[in-house]
């Protein structure tokens, strides 16, 4: 009795929510006569404009033991026969969903990974038609692409302002896992602003129970007025399967890229030429913060940067950016990289327990070259750069002939260890070789392959 009460009463919650939306539920009636709610008449306007696609890839295939020295050496030229090792051309074919955000252009939007590398781009409608898609345009660090299909009697989604999500809302998840077309599922919002997942270049994922599986991939997240608030792009799957960790971009975030790639046909991110941290319980202390403030600290500043140009300082922590209060680097990355080159950021700030309103402009994109020779001598001639993602430390630049030359690093090796203390960025390399006793022990990740190197 009491489980059949508390489903009425979460049934009933869902009809209120219904009620206030522009779709509202139409009166279906039980066998006794009370009213249901249901979701059918938002999902029969909205499911039109969510769209299967399927790409199709030309890969070169070899086969490794045909391409083996030792196994050519003895076997490649008996009894006249010769192996064929040239490469064979396979055609592979995979399936992901997307999102009609303009009808009249037929502009479709999905996941930068849905389409990789793929040769030729389909897109299958809710109506069964379907059409060759083009390319417009991507943008990897936030996993977003944009297509284009020559169609008429399109029907496209409304976009929500995903800022103004909430812990709890009722969300509805659309796409086609598995290949099963138009597939439904309902869940909350669980929670916002996930980052720090390694899964893209700038994170600030919407996390929902709604299931989401292979296949929903760049399918669409709305909210119960069949507004847009998201795109489907990935699972927390520890075991392989759903276990009802799936994470979304953003509409606002996905909005942003795709402005720019249909002006553009890329996006073109702006930064501040600053490298930044989280500011820990100790470094608080240290820094004096009231309370249980927090920030962004500012390690290091690129000469000849916004930043630089604006006099921000390393020491400055970020509060707030534009009134929104920064607690994570991730946050601060994220707000920078949604802004155009040239918008204008206002920073409430502290430097030296003064609070500071600086404006600061947002400029084009630069390198963050380090200077090797402060962490060992044999390194002198060589350009560090911190990896993306926080992965480590990337040799730029080696000088021909210099110390670096002759120190077995080469110039695209990323540095992920020294001392065997695993490390993410400069900062945490420097930190580590200052505690040295001269020697270090690096571990380098080259290509597909790793390897330790010694400076003594």
């Amino acid at each position: 009795m009491f489980l059949y009460s508390l489903q009425r009463v979460c049934l009933l919650c869902i009809a209120m929510a219904l009620s206030s939306g522009c779709f509202s539920a139409l009166p279906i009636f039980d066998s006794q006569g009370d009213t249901l709610p249901t979701l059918a008449p938002m999902l029969e306007k909205v499911n039109p404009a969510v769209v299967n696609i399927s790409t199709f890839t030309t890969r070169n295939v070899t086969n490794p033991v045909l391409d083996d020295p030792l196994f050519r050496h003895f076997f490649g030229g008996q009894n006249g026969r010769k192996f064929n090792s040239q490469p064979q051309r396979r055609r592979t074919q995979s399936a992901g969903s997307g999102v009609i955000v303009d009808a009249d252009n037929g502009t479709v939007i999905t996941n930068y990974h849905v389409v990789k590398d793929a040769d030729e781009i389909q897109v299958s409608l809710n109506d069964k038609r379907t059409f060759e898609a083009t390319l417009v345009g991507s943008d990897s660090e936030v996993d977003i692409a944009i297509l284009k299909i020559k169609a008429k009697n399109l029907t496209q989604l409304s976009l929500a302002d995903s800022d103004t999500l909430r812990q709890g809302d009722f969300v509805v998840a659309i796409g086609n896992p598995f290949g099963l077309e138009n597939t439904v599922t309902t869940g909350v919002v669980s929670a916002l602003g996930r980052s720090g997942l390694g899964i893209e270049g700038y994170e600030n994922f919407i996390q929902t129970d709604a299931s989401i599986n292979p296949g929903n991939s760049g399918g669409a997240l709305v909210n119960l007025r069949g507004e847009l608030i998201g795109i489907n792009t990935a699972i927390i799957a520890p075991n392989g399967g759903n276990v009802g960790i799936g994470l979304a971009i953003p509409v606002n975030m996905a909005k942003n890229s795709a402005d720019q790639l249909l002006e553009f046909g890329e996006v073109r991110r702006g930064q501040l030429g600053i490298v930044i941290q989280d500011v820990t319980t100790d470094l608080a202390e240290a820094f004096d913060l009231d309370g249980q403030e927090r920030g962004v600290l500012i390690t290091q500043i690129k000469e000849g940067s916004s930043a630089f140009k604006a006099s921000l300082m390393a020491g400055d922590i970020i509060l707030k950016v534009d009134g929104k209060k920064v607690a994570t680097a991730a946050k601060l990355r994220n707000i920078v990289g949604s802004s155009r080159i040239g918008d204008s950021l206002k920073l409430e700030l502290i430097r030296d327990t003064k609070r500071k309103k600086i404006t600061v402009m947002v400029g084009e994109s630069v390198t963050m070259t380090l200077k090797a020779f402060d962490i060992h001598p044999r390194l002198d001639g060589a350009n560090l750069k911190n990896a993306k993602n926080d992965s480590g430390v990337e040799v730029e630049k080696i000088i021909e002939g210099s110390k670096a030359s002759q120190s077995g690093l080469m110039v695209g090796d990323r540095i992920v260890s020294i001392n065997r203390v695993l490390i993410s960025n400069y900062r945490q390399l420097s930190e580590v070789a200052r505690r040295s006793n001269g020697k270090l022990l690096f571990r380098v990740l080259r290509g597909n392959s790793a390897l330790f190197i010694v400076l003594n």
